[in-house]
């Protein structure tokens, strides 16, 4: 089978790094820094799970909690006994241009016992969390990495979104036309082509297609190029570099589609970019 996240993965990266080993006591609020997701481990004891003043998840086996998005929340429990937690900041390459970032809910909760291939590096993920060996910072921050990885393999495999690009990935004909605009962003896909990729008629691909991933084909495509534009400007190449990288005919071709699809140029967007990210560093 196909690789479905080796493109993904290899454009737009995430990283993670860990902040907390131990128990959490009482009431503790987090909501997360700008632009960085989080993922928490609850190896045991008792969690409530507050979204602002609603319960959404009590929590009584080995869990783990994934936030894409920073997001306020509250986690209760025993004020004496506490509950342990391991967590890890994520940080997704190209921010919200990043597509697995974007695909991604706003909140999972998976109980561990569901991710039984998880296990070995679960094991190994608390040991290292427990001790004092050198490197133990290194080793957590792979662990947290390997782990997503799983994390997004179970989403896909057991249908867990419901839609989106993950919910294409997981559907045993679509993902073959979404892996080859990954793959291929620089071809001229036509939906024929990407039909012909799926398998499947284009009607019954375009209609598919739409209900499952929540946008035509084409759109899909066009969002893809445009995240890897501001992908490559962040990291400075130029329009021309960008055009052929990406598959534009011309720069005026990527302005257009550009503008299009995010309302300002890309050397508009390169400014406003580097600006926001004086203004986070000062």
């Amino acid at each position: 089978m196909t690789d479905r996240l080796a493109s993904l993965l290899a454009h737009f990266s995430i990283s993670a790094k860990t902040f907390h080993a131990g128990a959490l006591c009482g009431i503790n609020s987090m909501t997360g820094s700008d632009g960085l997701g989080q993922l928490h481990l609850i190896r045991q004891g008792e969690v409530k799970v507050m979204h602002g003043s609603k319960l959404v998840v009590h929590i009584n086996e080995p869990s783990l909690l994934l936030y894409a998005q920073p997001l306020a929340r509250r986690f209760l429990t025993d004020k004496t006994k506490g509950a342990e937690f391991v967590c890890a900041d994520l940080s997704f390459e190209g921010g919200k241009a990043n597509p697995v970032r974007a695909a991604l809910p706003a909140f999972v909760c998976l109980p561990l016992s569901s991710l039984r291939d998880s296990k070995p590096v679960l094991d190994l993920l608390f040991a290292e969390a427990a001790g004092t060996n050198c490197g133990r910072q290194k080793m957590l921050d792979s662990l947290f990495e390997v782990l997503l990885i799983q994390i997004l393999r179970e989403l896909m495999e057991h249908h867990l979104v419901q839609s989106g690009m993950l919910a294409g990935m997981g559907h045993p004909r679509l993902r073959r036309a979404l892996v080859a605009m990954h793959d291929q962003p620089k071809r001229d896909w036509s939906l024929h082509d990407l039909a012909v990729e799926a398998g499947m008629s284009r009607t019954s691909f375009a209609n598919t297609f739409r209900d499952v991933v929540g946008v035509t084909p084409v759109q899909y495509l066009q969002n893809w190029r445009v995240g890897l534009v501001q992908k490559l400007l962040v990291e400075g190449h130029s329009m021309r570099q960008i055009a052929d990288e990406v598959g534009y005919s011309s720069e005026a071709v990527l302005s257009r589609a550009f503008r299009t699809q995010t309302g300002t140029s890309p050397r508009e967007w390169r400014k406003n970019h580097e600006d926001s990210c004086i203004v986070l560093q000062s």
